[in-house]
């Protein structure tokens, strides 16, 4: 009896430390976007954050209102409205306060953190 109490607590544990650390996750998401926002309203480029794009493991996505990706780890160029036309579609719900959005993308649920900047781009980041 006491070995499975200790089974159960460390199976309870190891949940409420996934739940921090997942929680966690969602506050830099947000953040890594939120700071972009803020800098390209500030004056810098959707260029200047190529690099956010080799984010691990949550890169960065900047794109055009309708579509143009011009940061991505790999699609920069095309346009995701043409290439995956249900993720631009939740993507481009994003608002200037910032809003969670949920699409499917290669067979995987994505959660995306997307908000837009003063001149129409759409900066996102997820999981």
């Amino acid at each position: 009896m006491k070995r499975v109490a200790i089974i159960s607590f460390v199976l309870i544990f190891g949940i409420c430390l996934a739940a921090g650390a997942f929680a966690a996750d969602k506050d830099a998401i947000k953040k890594q976007v939120d700071d972009i926002v803020v800098a390209i309203d500030g004056g810098k480029t959707a260029q200047d954050f190529t690099s956010a794009a080799q984010n691990k493991p949550y890169y960065v996505f900047i794109m055009e209102a309708g579509g143009m990706l011009l940061v991505h780890p790999s699609l920069v160029g095309q346009s995701l409205k043409e290439k995956a036309e249900p993720v631009y579609t939740e993507c481009a719900k994003a608002t200037a306060e910032g809003v969670w959005v949920k699409y499917v993308w290669k067979g995987n649920p994505k959660n995306t953190y997307v908000r837009t900047t003063k001149s129409g781009l759409i900066v996102g980041s997820g999981y």
